[in-house]
Order: C-alpha cells, then structure tokens, then sequence
C-alpha cells in the first residue's frame, strides 16, 4: 500500500501535492520531497541545500542498526562513537564538531543544552519515518547552532486510510533482542500513529587495558515510544501532534578511573546512566488564501541523565529542558517572487546536580527569506536577527543564486553565515566556564552541480570553504575562550546508478579542516571518506551490500595521536514469505575488522575504544491486513 501511495503522489504535479490535506504526512513517504530546508513542503531540486534523504523504505532496505548508522552513508557526514552500540557518537558534517550541527525531531531542537550532544545514538529506528540531512549552514532559517549542517528526524506516520498493524521480532550476537509493535490509519479527516519498540543487547567491552572493574560488557536497554496524529478540520485548516519518547539504561566504562580522594588509590566501579531522551510537538497549519499559509508550532523536548555506580553511591544528575514556540508564513507574491517570513523563541532550563551559575536563558529571532524565480535564473536571499539573554544579538545573511544550464544541469552559487551559542557548560560549569563568552560564527561559501545524466544516473557534487571565528577552546586555566579560528575546505559527491537492476549509491567526500594557528588538522576529521550501497529486488528476494572506507585521522589537536583508517563491509538481505510476512537478516562487518574512532588514555599509554566486530542480527516482520 505504501509503494502505491508513493508512485500515486509521485504522479502529481508539486502544487497538487502541497494543496492536499496532510501534505507533511503524505510528503514523508517521497524521496523527491524535501522539508528541512526551509520548514515547508518543496520540491527536492528546489532547495538550495546539499541534502541526502533517507524514507521509511531505504531504513528497511537498508537495516541500519540506529539513526548514526544511516548518516555514515552520507557525504561529507562522519560518526565517531566511543566505542559500540549505545555508546554517545561524535557527528562531524562537512568537517564541524557535533555542537556545531543542529538536530531535530519533528522540528524540535533535541541537543543537551549543557553539552551539546544531541544524543542521537539513543532514538530507535522503528519509530523512524524519515530522516533528511542539509550538509552547509542554515542559521537564516534555525539560528544558532546549524553551522556545519541539519539533521531532522521525522517519526512514523499514518499515511493511508483503515488500520495498519505491524509487529517486529529480532535477535542477534551479543544477545541482542528487539521488539516493535505499532499500530497506523485513519479516514479522510484524521491520521494517527502509535508505536512502542524495547531493544536489549548484552553489548561488549568498549576498552581495551583499563580498570579490573571495567573488563565486562556493556549492557544497553532502550525503550521507545511515539504517537502522532494530525486531524482536517476543514480543507484549509489542519491541527496535529507528534510524540517521541526513548529511556532506558546503558552500561559504560571510565578508563579514567576513580580515586579515593584520601588517599588517591584507584577505587572499583561499573559505572551506568539512566536515560531519556523526549520531544513534543503541536501545531496549527492553516491556508489563509492562495497566496499565503501560516504554521504555528508549540514544542517542548527533554534530555536527560542520571549517572549511577553498582559499587558505590556516587549518582549524578544532568537534565535539560526546552520549550519553544515557531510562527512561519510563507506567501506567494506572484508566479516569480516568494516570500518566507516568521519568528521563533525557545527557552532553556537546566537541573543538575552541579550548581551551574545560571540555570535558564531564553533566544528570540526574527527571520525572512525571499525567492525569485526566472526561466534564466533564480536567487534566494535571507536574514535573521537573533536575540539571546545572554551573549545579545546576532545577524544572520544568506545567499544563493541557481542558474539552469540547461533542463538536466544546474549551478548553485551560495554563500551563508552561521553562528554557534555556547553551551550552559562553557559559559556556567562551575570553575571551569567563562560568562563572556562569544558566539562561533562562520562564513561559509560553496558551489554545487546537479545533474540528470540518464533516466538511471544522477550525480551531486558540492565544493565549499567555512572559515570559522572566534571558535571556543580550553586555555591553559581549564577554561574555555574565544581563540582559536579554522578553515574548511571540502569536496563532495553523491552518484546514483540503476544497473541491470541494482540500485546503487556511492557518497565521496575529501575534506581539509585545519587549525588556522597551527596548521594542524581538527581532531577526528578523516580527510577521505566513501560509502557505496547495492541492493536488488528478485521478486520475493532482496539483497545488498554496503561499503565503507575511511582514511586516518588524529584523535587530538597537535595531531600526535593517530587513529588508523578502516573499511568495513556488510551484508543484508530479506525474504518476503507472503504479503504479510517478511524475513530479514543482515551481517555487519563481516571480516571481523578491529578498529577504533576515538582514543582514551590509561597509565600514561594511548588505547583505542573499541568497536563491535563481526555482528548479526535476523528479524521477522509481520503486518498482517485487517
């Protein structure tokens, strides 16, 4: 049902599509769609952002094991987790660390505002309906924070009408054991989603030489739940909201260990979190008239974290809160000029067992975008002013200019300005903060071309260059400050090929991120990276591959400690038993490779956390027609 929705949207021309009823919902099943960019419904190739797309039909082609897993097939995107499943990952798009990249679901901002991590490893991919990442700023649109680029989550949806049950079962090595249930329908006036998944594996010991207490495997268990629904109250007027919950609990290792504070001597510890990581949204989405619609969204997320020892009572607590309020316009001036104009505030909250000096601050922002369109050219141009109680204003400008050289090739010129707010961390930790702080900012310029080679290859390429100020870094005195500067330079490349019935997608990138001071390359940056996916359907049959290769890098700043590159291969496949019984099975790393993506130091000697190895995981589905 879901393959025919999609070919029958497919079919409509784009404004049919974006007049329906429910057009997010319905949009979210189409590769061609995309909705990050500017927080509306548009044409792919309309955007003006270097973008990769993954539906809810790629995630069950290609059985990634969590959201990290996908975006390691993206271009100029890298992962670096401390070690296995369930471990806190760091995200590098185009070469920026993970607080410099804005992550969203449903359109609600997710990072912990004391850190900035966006905890990304703990959402579960069966509640996932979609997942679009926008490589290169858009601070005009989302404002601080979305300097290297933007990943937005979209929950599962209801997209067809009646009810539509499924179940997942799933077992693999490292006893790992999935569950999924979920439950989707509606009529012409309502839609609705209701899923809950629990994920539990025995995991595997992330170090290497450490503490005698460390040398265990690291338990995970994660407990997901998600609900939308979205009601017509006419065919104009829309109202809705989205629900995503996932806690659980998850073992790790301290290589640094933990001393008596009397008399220094290394004490034993299994240390373990607590976690949950929670977004709401509500929203109003209304047709004023042929010219002019306006969305109203209410959100609120939550990320939070208790740290615990079984052989101790040492617990710690760190739980952030946002609320956040959005108001977009978008207004059709005539068939050549378009206008998006709108404001948002969000506010955070801070509860933590260390007094933090300031425990809340709010950031309000204004922002508009005009678009021209002419057969010969098309321009974009955007600002956005904003306002936070802490470090004052900041201006935001864009600019894109596309020029069609013909119906199959296009030439986007851009350059963006973007800004990253520091984290409750920099600017209150206790001791270890500087209240006079100043935002990142970053200039970033880039060239791309898109090309329609055959009815069954595509190519994107981009070429660009950030140059980030006043980037914030840990003085001598253990506090952080604005000092250091970097420059970006980076090449990438998405091709896609049908071929004798494969289907195949290969993501290049080659980055150069340099200190500007030293001359030294950022820390975890791989200046090569590769990704290529084959599937083919056989009737009932599927098969794929994926392929993975990253170059060397250096786990710290003076570039004196080396991580290895790394390729890693994997095979999946599935067998469709009947309409409403599927089989899956996928190997993970099949040669057993060892490495590691991030280093840690014990007694003075370096060791790499260390990374799954050969791994599997079978799984039936079941959606049965009612």
């Amino acid at each position: 049902m879901k393959r025919r929705l999609a070919v029958t949207l497919a079919l409509l021309p784009i404004p049919d599509l974006l007049a329906d009823t429910f057009e997010r919902d319905q949009a979210l099943v189409l590769p061609d769609i995309l909705i990050s960019a500017n927080r509306q419904v548009e044409a792919r190739n309309d955007s003006s952002a270097a973008n990769t797309i993954f539906t809810r039909d790629d995630i069950e082609r290609l059985q990634p094991a969590s959201v990290t897993d996908l975006l390691s097939r993206v271009p100029g995107v890298q992962v670096a987790p401390l070690g296995g499943r369930g471990s806190l990952p760091g995200i590098y798009i185009r070469g920026t660390k993970s607080a410099q990249s804005l992550v969203l679901v449903d359109g609600q901002r997710i990072g912990n505002a004391t850190s900035g991590d966006s905890n990304l490893q703990r959402l579960n991919i069966n509640q996932i309906e979609r997942v679009e990442v926008l490589r290169g700023s858009r601070s005009v649109i989302y404002g601080a924070d979305a300097v290297g680029g933007v990943i937005q989550v979209f929950t599962r949806r209801g997209t067809e009408q009646g009810l539509q049950p499924r179940l997942y079962l799933g077992v693999g090595s490292h006893r790992t054991w999935e569950r999924s249930l979920g439950l989707s329908g509606g009529d012409e006036q309502t839609r609705f989603n209701l899923g809950a998944s629990l994920d539990e594996g025995a995991g595997s010991n992330r170090t290497h030489e450490s503490y005698a207490s460390d040398h265990d495997d690291d338990a995970n268990r994660n407990r997901s739940f998600s609900l939308s629904l979205s009601h017509a109250l006419s065919d104009n007027l829309e109202v809705g909201l989205n629900l995503l919950d996932n806690r659980g609990k998850s073992e790790y290792d301290n290589p640094f260990g933990r001393f008596d504070p009397n008399t220094f001597e290394s004490l034993p510890q299994q240390p373990y979190s607590e976690f949950a990581v929670s977004s709401f949204s509500s929203y109003v989405d209304g047709r004023i008239n042929d010219a002019w619609k306006s969305r109203l969204e209410l959100g609120h997320s939550e990320n939070r974290e208790n740290t615990y020892d079984k052989l101790s009572d040492v617990r710690e607590t760190f739980n952030t809160y946002r609320d956040s309020l959005t108001w977009q316009n978008d207004v059709t001036l005539d068939e050549r000029n378009s206008l998006i104009v709108g404001g948002d505030g969000y506010q955070d909250r801070v509860n933590s067992s260390t007094p933090f000096d300031e425990d809340s601050r709010w950031n309000r922002a204004a922002f508009i975008q005009h678009r021209f369109r002419a057969e010969t050219f098309s321009t974009e141009l955007g600002l956005r002013r904003d306002q936070n109680q802490q470090f004052g204003g900041q201006n935001s400008w864009s600019g894109t200019l596309t020029l069609p050289v013909n119906p199959d090739n296009d030439v986007l010129l851009t350059y963006s300005e973007s800004f990253r707010a520091p984290t409750f961390n920099d600017l209150y930790y206790p001791d270890y903060s500087n209240p006079d702080l100043k935002p990142e900012t970053a200039q970033s310029y880039e060239l791309q071309w898109r090309s329609q080679l055959s009815d069954s290859a595509s190519v994107e390429t981009s070429l660009y260059r950030t140059d980030l100020e006043d980037a914030i870094i840990f003085g001598r005195d253990s506090r952080p400050q604005n000092v250091a500067s970097a420059r970006i330079n980076g090449f990438e490349m998405a091709y896609r090929q049908e071929l004798f019935g494969w289907q195949g997608n290969l993501g290049l990138a080659i980055i150069d991120p340099r200190d500007r001071d030293s001359g030294h390359t950022l820390a975890r940056r791989a200046r090569r990276t590769l990704s290529l996916d084959l599937d083919r359907q056989f009737d009932r049959l599927g098969l794929g591959a994926t392929w993975q290769a990253v170059s060397s890098s250096y786990d710290d700043e003076n570039n004196r400690k080396a991580l290895g590159g790394y390729a890693l291969l994997g095979l999946r496949g599935s067998w469709a038993l009947s309409r409403e019984v599927k089989l899956e099975m996928k190997v993970d790393n099949v040669l057993d490779q060892g490495y590691s993506r991030a280093l840690y130091s014990h007694d003075g000697e370096q060791h790499g956390y260390r990374e799954e190895g050969r791994a599997w995981l079978f799984g039936v589905t079941w959606t049965p027609a009612l």
